[in-house]
């Protein structure tokens, strides 16, 4: 019998007044998988997240489904809210630096997020932060306790998010772009420390990136984003031995490859903004496969096995 999802993402759409972030994006996450979300700025990709636990503004108008173990969180209360967030699902921000408190200690921030998971008191609490700052690999996590968050290195602020994360032993954490601000030699040590401690504690992983590397290093399963919808979404296996959708063929073509010297090859023009409501395919003004039919509706979802594929003219699949 196979389990049931984790997080149920159901025709989910995200709008601020007439421009539509997220028009419509269907995925699940399962217990302990490592689920990919790539696509360029401006692809829906953090609205997404965002929305899944809450945490867009007030001005954002939120529509379609969105379960954590069959919970509907779309238009939930508050109260049902602060107890998924931080406590079944877990969420690492991008700049760490933002997500903390500058003119907080470090462990007065942890500490006070304790109480409100875990019945527990501030003696206890602190131990338990610190606790996790060692779990995180801070090196000295009792002066980490003791310092504000501009004392700390980028990777060392990345850290501390991760284990705000953890604080309530969280099923799912949502990594948003956790590597992007970080420098290149400090990105491999944090994603790869996330992962293990994730994999440690049998928590599934939702990792948003615009980096396909990271997708194919990581990823048991990706979708791919463009113009707020899933184009393509596969096994990560499947993706990269045959993209199906020319969005992610044309984001492959754009990556370095060690020991190859050809040219870069760009995805012509620029990446879409959606006003109002979609009416066709958004990849169809820079694809070089658009006929008349991409240009006049928003193409069906077609599933093919554990692919499924947003797209008029798939491109074949590849022979073995």
């Amino acid at each position: 019998m196979t389990a049931a999802p984790l997080l149920e993402v159901d025709r989910l759409g995200v709008r601020f007044g007439s421009v539509t972030a997220v028009s419509s994006v269907s995925f699940t996450v399962n217990v302990g998988e490592v689920f990919g979300v790539v696509g360029e700025s401006g692809a829906g990709k953090s609205a997404t997240a965002k929305a899944i636990i809450g945490l867009l503004p007030s001005t954002a108008k939120v529509r379609g489904s969105v379960k954590y173990t069959g919970e509907e969180l779309v238009g939930a209360d508050r109260a049902t809210l602060r107890r998924v967030r931080g406590g079944g699902i877990g969420y690492v921000f991008q700049d760490a630096l933002t997500a903390l408190d500058p003119v907080r200690r470090v462990g007065d921030q942890l500490v006070e997020a304790v109480p409100s998971r875990r019945e527990i008191g501030r003696k206890a609490a602190a131990e338990l932060a610190e606790s996790l700052l060692a779990e995180v690999q801070i090196k000295n996590p009792a002066r980490c306790m003791q310092s504000y968050p501009h004392q700390l290195s980028g990777g060392m602020r990345q850290r501390v998010v991760i284990a705000a994360a953890l604080i309530a032993d969280p099923e799912l954490i949502i990594a948003d772009e956790v590597t992007s601000a970080l420098d290149v030699t400090v990105q491999r040590r944090v994603l790869e420390l996330l992962l293990n401690v994730c994999a440690d504690r049998g928590a599934a992983v939702m990792m948003i990136t615009h980096d396909l590397g990271v997708v194919a290093q990581t990823c048991d399963r990706v979708a791919v984003l463009y113009g707020g919808i899933v184009a393509e979404q596969a096994d990560v296996f499947d993706l990269f031995d045959a993209p199906r959708h020319p969005y992610t063929q044309a984001l492959m073509a754009s990556m370095p490859h060690i020991g190859d010297d050809s040219p870069f090859v760009p995805i012509p023009g620029s990446a879409i903004q959606v006003v109002g409501e979609l009416t066709a395919c958004p990849f169809a003004p820079r694809c070089n496969h658009t006929t008349d039919e991409c240009r006049q509706s928003l193409p069906d979802i077609t599933n093919e096995g554990s692919r499924a594929v947003r797209c008029v003219h798939p491109l074949a699949e590849a022979v073995s």
